[in-house]
Formats: C-alpha cells, structure tokens, sequence
C-alpha cells in the first residue's frame, strides 16, 4: 500500500488502516500472527487492483502502528476480533457485505465473521480451524529464535510495539488452554463462498486444515499450492492473485442462500 495510514478509534482503541479505490467491493486484508498492515508490502495493491476491488488494510490491536498490547491476549481472541472489532471497523468505514481476505489467524477470523455477518466471500490463506501440533512444535521453535536471533529487529522494523506483538501472539499459542481452540461449529453458518487456500509445505499447519474448511462450509473452493509454505500471498503471489482474480469475478454469478455447491480442489 502507497498511501498514508490513517487511524480510527475501535474498542477505544487507536488502531491505523489504508483505503485504496480500485472497484467494488471492498477487499479487506486480515494479517497473520505476527503480520501488520506494513507486512503485506505491495500484495494488496496488486490482488485488489486483479479483483477490481477496493483495498481496505488495517493493523490489529497490538500489531504495527495500531496501540500496542496492554496484557496477555484472551483464548478468545479472535472470537473478539471477529464479532466485536472488526464489525466495529466496517461500520465505522460503511463497509457492507466486504470479500475479506485473510491470512493464518487473519483467515480464521474472516471465517468466523463471515459466519455471523453478511459477506460477499471469503479468501481463506492457510486458515487454522482447530489447533494441531506441528502448529505448537513451530511456533516453540520461533520463540527460540526470537530469544537467539535478530528476528526482534525484523519485527521492530513493522511494529511499534515488537515485544508486545511477539508474546501476544507467542504465548497464547503455547498456553495449554488454547490447545481445545477450535471454530468448526461457525463452518456450516457460513453461506457465502470460500475460496480455501494451503500450501503443501507449511510450517504451521497440514491439509487438514482446509479439508476441514471444505466439509463445514456449504460453497468452498479449495486450491494446495506447491512449493508454499505458511505464507501463499509471498511463496506464490501469482498463483494467489490469480485465483482470488476469478472467484472475485464469479461472486456476481453464485446466487444467495443455502444451495451446496462444492468444487474440485485444484493443485498447483
């Protein structure tokens, strides 16, 4: 994104975001873990631009420009991002029924929006439905890096509040209350369509993830990309533009309700 942040109140909350006009809808960019609206770098410029979309980007409460974390983050956090802040944000900003494109911890809180509010549709990057344990082995081993390497120094270069953004999201993930987290039961309440999207070599979670996704939710797509890992929007941007390009274009022909409609997953 090229133009200034702008910053908005939410849940009391001074928290930065980016509009940018390409078309309608509006596209709505959901980071990761550890990500912030700086992250994305130029991909939603370009998916946006793709979809003839607007952009809308924001970084949430503890990550990049946003009012940095007061405390440990709740089991429930994204329960509370999903059904509290982010509607907060879309009303503020008069954004209706947005295709909300997410990525890891982004992803399961569209997932979760998109069950309880109307949205045109959902691009879900490696979503996390349940918690597995090659998630647990791999965020213990970047805590050790974050302790033994310069992966602070990365990270201050897109937060504000690195420490703060790092063990909120490090140790909520290892604490042993999280490990019954699990958001299947929003699946089936999702009647929009989803495009599901895994790469074969990610760190953080397996295909199970996904086919998941696939059996809960009513229309869904799913694409597994080779050589990709935990980030598809980096690993393979072209292969993600593309198909967020033509599930965008065919909202207008999927009709509203409840109708099945499941397509073949794709591998690339």
């Amino acid at each position: 994104m090229h133009c200034l942040a702008n910053f908005i109140e939410i849940q009391g909350r001074r928290i930065e975001y980016q509009f940018e006009a390409h078309g309608n809808p509006v596209m709505v960019f959901l980071h990761e873990g550890l990500g912030s609206l700086a992250m994305w770098k130029d991909f939603p410029s370009r998916c946006a631009r793709a979809c003839q979309c607007d952009a809308l980007v924001y970084s949430r409460y503890g990550y990049g420009r946003s009012e940095g974390l007061n405390g440990a983050r709740a089991v429930n956090f994204m329960h509370e991002e999903a059904l509290k802040a982010l509607p907060e944000l879309l009303g503020k900003l008069k954004v209706q029924r947005p295709v909300l494109f997410g990525h890891s911890d982004g992803a399961s809180i569209a997932l979760i929006y998109a069950a309880v509010h109307p949205t045109s549709g959902v691009i879900a990057l490696a979503p996390h439905v349940m918690v597995e344990e090659v998630a647990i082995v791999s965020i213990r081993e970047t805590k050790k890096l974050y302790e033994t390497t310069d992966l602070r120094g990365k990270l201050a270069r897109y937060h504000d509040h690195p420490d703060a953004a790092f063990w909120g999201w490090n140790d909520i993930w290892l604490n042993p209350e999280f490990r019954a987290w699990n958001i299947e039961e929003y699946l089936p309440k999702i009647k929009c369509p989803v495009l599901a999207i895994q790469g074969f070599e990610d760190e953080y979670g397996t295909m199970e993830q996904i086919h998941r996704v696939q059996a809960g939710v009513q229309r869904v797509e799913v694409l597994k990309l080779e050589k990709c890992r935990h980030s598809p929007h980096r690993d393979r941007p072209d292969a993600v533009i593309n198909a967020a390009s033509r599930f965008v274009h065919n909202l207008g022909d999927t009709p509203n309700g409840t109708e099945t409609h499941r397509l073949r997953p794709s591998k690339i």
